[in-house]
């Protein structure tokens, strides 16, 4: 089968392109900057803006799934460029995808699509969404852009919605590598001698991966599927990353709410220095620490994501020499209990 994943040369993307190769379909690479040397076998590479239209459509034109992985992540409140890519670059796609035949479109969206900071503890599929005009615009751009798509999926287009939670983990050839990478990267080196006691839902990005293809073959039109993992406390998290490098972890634990509530008087100053490290959205989740509930997901799709300490095993060791165990197919069984 002919499929096409959008936002290919990305961290999610590098990880998903092996995924679809191995079952055998042919690959439409896109992206807007394409990487240099010769494609992987069943890849071809085209490049392409996902606010240009027809780019788009020609890009992805014959192919039966798509997958739309594009966005801009950030941290800061407002970011123009960040809310035209992840909402209008979303319904460019859908609207390629439905004027172009493609049967599926697998759209990946975000847990900060879901309001994190009101959901009273846990989300699910059915909580509350990010529509607070105060929330960063990463929160609200996941959310609007989930809006773009559904109107297209009202005239006609079959899609899927996927919304992972914190992605880490091996393989991570980004420049920079992802937040959480670079941290576990210099807690594993022993560079980390305090961490902030948060906690988060953190998911290998090789199950995301996996959960979108599995999504795209099984998902019901119209429906979301949180991607989670487990709830994790970053000290413990870094303490682990560090254990498996042979270093000592965080000897300090900072408490997260003190840090949150100076975010006011501290913001002005990451602003001075064009950094977006201390702001609501970097701390704000730590602090609240959602119970985010994956079980639509593992019933409906047979998502089954692997345990921590695999993940930051699997990390260090990439760091360490860039391999990773040999790749196994995932188990691909519903759970029928």
């Amino acid at each position: 089968m002919k499929v096409a994943v959008t936002g290919a040369a990305g961290y999610l993307g590098s990880n998903l392109l092996p995924l679809l190769t191995d079952r055998g379909h042919q690959v439409i690479a896109v992206d807007r900057a394409v990487p240099a040397g010769p494609a992987a076998d069943g890849v071809t590479w085209v490049s392409a803006d996902v606010l240009n239209p027809a780019a788009v459509r020609a890009a992805i034109d014959g192919a039966e799934i798509v997958y739309h992985l594009v966005a801009v992540i950030t941290l800061a409140d407002r970011n123009d460029l960040a809310w035209r890519v992840n909402t209008r670059g979303v319904r460019v796609v859908a609207e390629a995808a439905l004027a172009t035949g493609a049967r599926r479109l697998v759209h990946a969206s975000s847990i900060h699509a879901y309001d994190q900071y009101g959901c009273g503890g846990r989300i699910d599929e059915s909580s509350g969404r990010s529509t607070d005009p105060g929330l960063p615009v990463y929160d609200r751009s996941k959310w609007a852009g989930e809006q773009e798509l559904r109107a297209v999926i009202e005239q006609g287009l079959d899609a899927v919605l996927c919304n992972p939670t914190g992605v880490y983990g091996p393989a991570d050839h980004g420049t920079p590598l992802s937040r959480i990478n670079r941290t576990l990267r210099d807690a594993a080196r022993g560079r980390l001698p305090a961490m902030i006691d948060g906690a988060f839902d953190l998911v290998d990005v090789r199950d995301v991966a996996h959960g979108l293809v599995l999504a795209g073959e099984r998902g019901r039109t119209g429906e979301n599927y949180l991607l989670g993992g487990e709830m994790v406390r970053m000290p413990e998290l870094c303490r682990t990353a560090a254990r498996a490098g042979g270093t000592r972890g965080p000897r300090f634990t900072i408490p997260a709410r003190p840090v949150e509530r100076a975010i006011p008087l501290l913001a002005p100053l990451g602003k001075l220095f064009k950094t977006d490290i201390v702001s609501k959205a970097a701390l704000g989740a730590l602090v609240s620490a959602p119970e985010v509930d994956h079980s639509r997901a593992s019933a409906e799709l047979g998502y089954q994501p692997r345990p921590m300490p695999e993940t930051v095993s699997d990390l260090v060791r990439f760091f360490a020499d860039g391999t990773l165990p040999p790749r196994q197919a995932p188990a691909d069984t519903l759970d029928t209990a």
